[in-house]
């Protein structure tokens, strides 16, 4: 029972340790490999979102810049002045006929 108990002492020191220290080597270099790819893909997360949320802003302000045109932005300023040219002539009237029958109660 010596010899055998030997002989299996021999195996693991020989083989089994040698192998189970490459093992946790190997478990060890893929977790530092694998921690530094999502460090990675992080950056490049956060790098493409930034790219994402400018390109976003400037199609905004490009749709905010383009949605009404020149053309209906001239129409719609002449039918307000035209509207507050009418609203001008109203308290025109209104004050006239005001002083004038202040004029006769005096």
């Amino acid at each position: 029972m010596t010899f055998l108990s030997q002989d299996l002492v021999w195996w693991i020191t020989v083989f089994d340790l040698p192998a189970l220290a490459g093992l946790f080597w190997m478990i060890r270099q893929v977790r530092s490999e694998n921690e530094s790819a999502i460090d990675h893909l992080q950056t490049l997360l956060d790098h493409r979102s930034d790219q994402l949320r400018e390109a976003l802003h400037a199609f905004k302000l490009e749709a905010a810049k383009t949605y009404a045109s020149h053309g209906d932005l001239r129409d719609l300023e002449g039918r307000l002045t035209a509207h507050l040219l009418r609203i001008e002539s109203k308290l025109d009237s209104t004050a006239l006929k005001a002083e004038a029958a202040t004029a006769r109660a005096d």
